[in-house]
């Protein structure tokens, strides 16, 4: 097969879809692999390592998507990049469409074959290709709201921590999931008064295990999200429907009653934010005020610390590249139900539920769309 990898051209973002040793692996399999040049110039690798691992360098992306049979990328395609897929080519990526119709109509007026990182399953229904984004985009949550509390970024000037006769910031993290828990691990480790919200009994009996006396963890009603909302100095939502639109669990209300100079880091803006407040920023501009209340809302986070990301990234997603390279988007799909649930479009039909409830549209289940279009 051959794999196009084309150079990502959202707002700061330097990660890439392959480092040449992912390449390198697929080259021994047997493909081919084509690189737009300086693809890899964000995390230190150059066209000529990429060489060197087996693949061809490309100066146009234009070429990459009119070659490749397969498209494999971060961030979800730009307009730009959506003109240029076509019927039966396979994309690869992150795609989160919930919250992004024009996206979700490109996608399928293009009939190609879309497979979405982050609605891939493993054998105990977990999210593999998602999981090490969540723990990246968990960790940088606490460096980007120790940030926003400082008072040049019009913070309240609270250290997270404090030092010895000064209290620390109160930081309320909302859900205990992937995010949520590499989240606490770092406010812990900063020495701040940690408060984790969930409504999984395993997931809080997990967590309290887990941060025993060194983080609290509570069962979220409405009243109790509320309270704590209200009293934190830093508020981080990281709560996950897969595929889905985020619900909006704090409110303009629960904002408006924060004290000023306080911040929230919604992480989950890439599925349109949990806080009714969001809306997507980027790394050049990453912070706006709402009632004197900073908001960090990046949609791509893990682009700060894009060579950490891009390991973690292709270490979990080759094997799925690799099956895919083998045996077709067919074949692997049909004898894998895990990676079938990252198909969300293909050959112009929308086989993601939460997507299709989320937009209005209409859906055909994967396993159908594929009989049909074989």
């Amino acid at each position: 097969m051959l794999i196009g990898v084309p150079k990502e051209i959202k707002n700061h973002e330097y990660r890439v879809g392959m480092v040449p040793a992912s390449v390198r692996e697929l080259v021994q399999n047997g493909h081919d692999i084509i690189v737009e040049t300086n693809a890899g110039m964000g995390i230190g690798f150059n066209d000529q390592d990429y060489i060197t691992a087996g693949a061809s360098i490309e100066n146009e992306a234009a070429t990459i998507f009119a070659k490749a049979e397969m498209i494999v990328k971060v961030k979800e395609p730009q307009a730009t990049e959506r003109a240029m897929l076509r019927e039966g080519q396979i994309l690869f990526t992150y795609l989160h469409l919930a919250p992004d119709l024009p996206q979700t109509q490109d996608l399928i007026d293009s009939k190609a074959v879309c497979i979405a990182y982050e609605t891939v399953t493993d054998a105990k229904g977990g999210l593999p290709l998602l999981a090490p984004m969540s723990e990246v985009a968990g960790r940088m949550a606490i460096q980007a709201g120790a940030r926003a509390l400082e008072k040049s970024n019009q913070g309240s000037g609270m250290l997270l921590g404090g030092v010895p006769g000064v209290e620390p910031a109160k930081v309320v993290i909302v859900g205990g999931g992937m995010v949520g828990n590499n989240a606490a691990q770092m406010a812990v480790g900063l020495g701040a008064d940690v408060t984790i919200l969930d409504r999984s009994i395993d997931t809080l009996r997990s967590l309290n295990i887990q941060f025993a006396n060194t983080a609290k963890v509570l069962y979220s009603t409405a009243d109790v999200l509320e309270k704590e909302v209200i009293a934190a100095d830093l508020v981080i939502g990281a709560v996950l429907i897969p595929g889905a639109a985020a619900p909006k669990l704090i409110t303009k209300a629960h904002i408006a009653k924060m004290r000023a100079g306080s911040a929230i880091v919604d992480v989950a803006i890439d599925q349109g934010g949990c806080f009714e407040t969001s809306h997507a920023t980027t790394h050049q501009d990453p912070t706006y005020i709402v009632d004197e209340v900073v908001h960090y809302c990046v949609a791509n986070m893990p682009g700060a610390v894009a060579r950490t990301s891009t390991f973690a990234l292709n270490n979990a997603t080759l094997p799925y590249i690799i099956k895919l390279a083998n045996l077709g988007y067919l074949a692997a799909l049909l004898n894998d139900q895990g990676l079938l649930n990252g198909l969300n479009v293909i050959n112009g039909k929308l086989t993601c539920e939460s997507v299709a409830v989320a937009h209005h549209m209409e859906f055909v289940a994967p396993e159908v769309a594929l009989v049909e279009h074989a």
